[in-house]
């Protein structure tokens, strides 16, 4: 919109389709979304209206809630989704508290995407070859980039607790501040809108995928959760010795009750399940543990003030809106019903068949059709379309021929 226009109130209305339009671009069928594909009102948050630091014109950026004509927050949409699971605990006087880990590339122009991507000609003129995880000084060759990126986080009031060069070659990961989930979720899509758009001032790409290189971790986006009561602020999960409440281990329980269900949402494209089945401390179960990163539910070492849990399944391409919502919604399931979790485990171990997760979108998306939790917590029109677009991806990633099949399978007779 023009700046004039957006001052003077005028409101935008975008077809209710576009909230279900898949990667490619194209719809599912107009039932799925209303025969007549009427307008929703976008409505933007005052508290999320942003110059954008990196544009050489003025420009802002205003994140909008998708709201039907009537008032109320449309079914289909994934921030209307977080909203309503964070009125839900708030209901019992409870307010989730989440910060997420983003992991992410940065790779050289990629303009054939039939070959691999390439870590970036750095300062010193050569290119990464994996040995800087951890490293203090393993941006240094991407340093004028990444000097923008703190600038830019600045300008828009991105507060960033840690960032560090993690273990593929060019992925770096950084920790947002733990907060409120609405304001971490936009926080998260913010971030990974400026990263994209300040790699482009600098000739570089960055690459959000699950699993972008072969042999080399894969990108997540943990959740970090914990409870604390409206008013006192007091953290739900530990209690005044100190020692875990039953309302943790009810989370926990929770967690474990949807994980199977919500893989779909945590994991949402063919490559997501790159990285979940070659795992590098990606782990594709519903196992809980106290500080054992196999485990898709861990508890990090902490004081009992912060205690918390850490969902490992998300991926970084997963929808902040989307994962955080899914995650507490299941967390807070347990907590109502009073779910037990498993035992906890340490060490090695072998997943048991009942905490194992789907490991293909095919079967994520079949236990997603099949969930009655899902269609509970965010309602039959969401649920069944979030299916049908992603069975469009699906269907168009089948009707590609992959180079595996043509080098390995050709010469079969």
């Amino acid at each position: 919109m023009t700046a004039e226009g957006f001052l003077e109130g005028r409101r935008l209305q975008m077809a209710r389709g576009v909230l279900l339009q898949c990667i490619m671009g194209g719809y599912p069928a107009a039932r799925f979304y209303g025969s007549d594909d009427g307008d929703l009102a976008l409505v933007a948050d005052p508290a999320q209206i942003h110059p954008l630091p990196w544009s050489q014109e003025p420009r802002a950026l205003a994140i909008c809630d998708a709201d039907e004509l009537t008032g109320e927050s449309s079914n289909l949409s994934t921030r209307g989704q977080l909203k309503k699971v964070i009125a839900r605990y708030a209901a019992l006087g409870l307010a989730p508290v989440v910060a997420t880990e983003l992991e992410f590339f940065v790779f050289a122009p990629n303009t054939d995407p039939t070959q691999p991507f390439q870590p970036p000609v750095g300062l010193d003129g050569r290119r990464e070859d994996g040995h800087s995880a951890f490293s203090v000084s393993s941006n240094n060759g991407l340093r004028p980039f990444f000097s923008e990126v703190y600038k830019c986080m600045a300008a828009l009031g991105l507060p960033r607790d840690t960032f560090m060069h993690e273990m593929g070659v060019s992925q770096f990961e950084i920790n947002l501040l733990h907060g409120d989930p609405l304001l971490l979720a936009d926080q998260t899509f913010l971030f990974k809108h400026l990263l994209k758009e300040v790699a482009l001032k600098h000739g570089l790409t960055v690459v959000c995928m699950a699993k972008p290189l072969a042999h080399t971790p894969g990108s997540s986006m943990h959740i970090h959760q914990s409870i604390v009561e409206i008013g006192s602020g007091k953290n739900v999960f530990s209690d005044g010795n100190g020692q875990p409440t039953a309302t943790f281990r009810h989370f926990i329980g929770g967690q474990q009750a949807g994980m199977a269900d919500f893989t779909a949402l945590f994991a949402p494209n063919v490559n997501s399940y790159q990285r979940l089945c070659h795992p590098f401390a990606s782990p594709n179960n519903a196992c809980w543990s106290h500080d054992n990163r196999a485990a898709g539910l861990r508890i990090p070492a902490s004081s009992p003030v912060a205690r918390r849990v850490e969902n490992r399944l998300p991926g970084a391409d997963a929808n902040p809106y989307l994962a955080i919502a899914a995650s507490l919604a299941a967390g807070l399931h347990g907590i109502e019903h009073e779910l037990e979790p498993s035992a906890p485990i340490q060490g090695e171990f072998e997943v048991p068949d009942n905490l194992s997760l789907p490991c293909t979108l095919h079967a994520a998306l079949e236990r997603l059709k099949r969930s009655q939790l899902a269609k509970e917590l965010f309602g039959k029109e969401f649920i069944e379309g979030y299916i049908a677009s992603k069975t469009m991806e699906l269907t168009s990633f089948y009707d590609e021929i992959t180079p595996w099949e043509r080098r390995v399978l050709a010469a079969q007779a």
